[in-house]
Parts: structure tokens; C-alpha cells; sequence
């Protein structure tokens, strides 16, 4: 069930919901009984009970959920609040007062109910191990698929629409969107990005730039994950607040690392570091690569091993992107990681290695 539940009898009342919800894009189910209305009351993304019922619905005991409003027109008596604790609901609100608040709540609800999409960060565990271009790559990978967001939130990077070659196409970049205050809708950000095909970007403009705004990062990225299927976050290796809380929302890190000695030492670090926040997968860029010493090395599972491929450089500086061919060297190891994240067990052979914050498999 996508639709939000409105309970009420309430005809006042009512008609102040049913505008918020037209004005919200979504269609509620209304139930003036209580008890008819336990029939959804479950699988509603979010329920609005009306004073007016309040009691009579406590009196029937409702199993507890998330995202139950108690709502009034005017003033709310005090033994309102007293049945909304009972009936475990998250807040009271009083109209027309709170007339914003809900319309960006029933708003929220509508696109999340929409989509479920997997956040995938990329990060370089060691210089030159091609973050950027594989967090590229893997958005490429992704579009073929559903909507998919690549965010660049590296302000010292190359820029993803660079790599892309996405730079010429308008749209909003980074310091537009931190010039903005209040809640950012996905139909407003999906439709405001620079994109290709199912592919849109977030990146920023040419020239020096600041950092990132915490507000802005995150009303972006709660704002891609409900118009998207995949979002894919180019992450720079910085440690500074905002960086560990987009590392944090992710529900897959990704480290990409050189097969050398010092690559290997220079993701290690990160690894141990990044494993704090969830679970981490390796993908190693080099020939010759023995995945489980590796995995055990750098003390995460290896997903993929992507080796050089031969005029990566040329096909980026000509501005045909990374992905030239769906069987390139680059777009395997995408496709590979992308199964292995959302398969889970799916990491090569002989990497089974623990992740050293936790002892569990990473």
C-alpha cells in the first residue's frame, strides 16, 4: 500500500487533508471507523488520525507502528496528547497551523513509498586507484537498469561530469543547491540535473570551489535516494564531518585500491576506518592480483579486480565517458559489483576475509 491513511469523521477536518494531500501529489485512503480502518492500518506509509477518533481508536489497540500523527482543526485538548503516547504516535498536530509541516511529511511519504533505492559510496583507498572513474562507471552500470544519481561530492576532484562528458548538458550544480534552504523534493532534484539517458548528476561548477554545505549534502542525497533506483556517491578521502556522515548513510562502501605495496598499506587504513560505519567491499585495480591475500590484507571482501584497460584516457579527454563497451575491462568489474552488493555472498572466491572493526564478514 502506497496510499497514506486518514482516519476521521471530522468533515472540517477532512477537507483540510484531502487539499494537503492533493497538493502533496498523493491519493489517501479515508476511513471515517476505526475499526474499518485497521485493515491498512499496517501497511499505510503513514497514518493521520483525527482527534475526533482518537479515543475510540486507543480503545480498539492497534499494534504499534512508525509514522502515526494524531491531527486537530484549532486547539487540541490536553487528553489528546495523553491517548497519542498510548497509541504510540509520533506527534499532535493542530491545523491549519502545522499546515506545512504535514504537507512536506505526506510529500516524503508519496516518494518514498515510490522507490526503494540502494546507496552505493566510492571512495579511493590509495591514489591513483580510479574512484571517480570506477563510481563513474558504476553509475553507468546502474542506469541501464532504473533512474540512478551520481553524486560528486569531492569539491577538489576532477568532476564526475568531466568524466562523463556530461559537462556541457544544463542542469543544477553544487552551488546552486547551497544557496537553498527548506526540504528539497525528488521530482525537483531529479528533474533539475544535468542527465543522459536514466543517468542524472550532481557535480560542481568549473572553478575553485568551497565545501560542502551538511545541509545541502544532506537534502541531496535524501532527495536522489526518493526519486532513484541506484545512487551512487563519489566520496573523497577527506575525513571532515560531512564526508563520515554521507559515508555513514550509505548502504554499501565500496574502496577501490592499487595492487601495490603502498596502495595496499593506504586502503588498509581506510578499510579500518570506513568498517565503523557499515559494511565495506574491495574492488583492486591491477594484473596478477591474489584475491584472497588480498581480502585478507586489506581485511575486506573482494568484489572485483579490475585490471588498466587500454584507452580509458583517451575515450575520457575525448568526452565519450569511461564506458565505451559493456564488456570493457571497467564496465565488468561494475557489473560485478554491482551483483555482488546486491546479492550479498557474492564476493570472489577465496575473500572471505573479516572485517577488522567487528569480526564479521564485511
Amino acid at each position: 500500500m502506497t496510499s497514506p491513511l486518514i482516519i476521521t469523521r471530522d468533515e472540517t477536518l477532512l477537507d483540510e487533508l484531502l487539499r494537503l494531500t492533493a497538493a502533496a501529489g498523493v491519493t489517501p485512503e479515508v476511513a471515517p471507523d476505526p475499526g474499518a480502518a485497521l485493515r491498512s492500518w499496517s501497511a499505510a506509509p503513514v497514518v493521520l488520525v483525527g482527534v475526533d477518533v482518537a479515543s475510540e481508536l486507543a480503545d480498539l489497540g492497534p499494534p504499534r507502528r512508525v509514522s502515526v500523527h494524531f491531527v486537530g482543526w484549532g486547539r487540541v485538548p490536553d487528553h489528546v496528547f495523553k491517548t497519542a503516547v498510548g497509541v504510540g504516535a509520533e506527534n499532535v498536530a493542530e491545523l491549519p497551523r502545522s499546515d506545512s509541516w504535514l504537507l512536506e511529511l505526506l510529500a516524503d511519504a508519496g516518494e518514498r513509498a515510490a522507490r526503494d533505492a540502494v546507496t552505493v559510496g566510492v571512495v579511493g583507498g590509495s591514489g591513483g586507484s580510479g574512484a571517480t572513474t570506477f563510481a563513474c562507471a558504476l553509475a553507468l552500470v546502474g542506469s541501464r537498469a532504473g533512474p540512478t544519481c551520481l553524486i560528486d561530492a569531492d569539491p577538489c576532484g576532477p568532476g564526475v561530469d568531466q568524466v562523463l562528458g556530461f559537462d556541457r548538458i544544463d542542469g543544477v550544480r553544487w552551488d546552486a543547491l547551497q544557496q537553498t534552504t527548506g526540504r528539497l523534493s525528488a521530482r525537483a532534484l531529479h528533474d533539475a540535473l544535468p542527465r543522459q539517458r536514466g543517468l542524472g548528476v550532481l557535480t560542481w561548477s568549473p572553478g575553485p570551489q568551497g565545501s560542502l554545505q551538511a545541509f545541502a549534502a544532506r537534502e541531496a542525497m535524501s532527495a536522489a535516494t526518493r526519486g532513484h533506483d541506484l545512487v551512487v556517491i563519489d566520496l573523497p578521502r577527506s575525513s571532515d564531518p560531512v564526508v563520515e556522515e554521507l559515508m555513514a548513510r550509505c548502504q554499501h562502501l565500496v574502496v577501490t585500491a592499487r595492487a601495490t605495496v603502498p596502495g595496499y598499506t593506504s586502503a588498509a587504513r581506510l578499510v579500518a576506518h570506513a568498517s565503523a560505519s557499515g559494511p565495506v567491499s574491495l574492488v583492486v585495480r591491477g594484473s596478477g592480483v591474489d584475491v584472497a591475500e588480498a581480502a585478507r590484507v586489506l581485511g575486506a571482501p573482494v568484489v572485483a579486480v579490475m585490471p588498466d584497460q587500454r584507452g580509458l584516457d583517451e575515450g575520457v579527454d575525448l568526452g565519450l565517458g569511461p564506458l565505451r563497451s559493456r564488456r570493457s575491462v571497467l564496465g565488468r568489474a561494475a557489473e560485478r559489483t554491482l551483483r555482488a552488493l546486491t546479492r550479498p555472498g557474492s564476493a570472489l572466491p577465496g575473500s572471505s576475509a573479516r572485517g577488522p572493526a567487528d569480526g564479521t564478514a564485511a
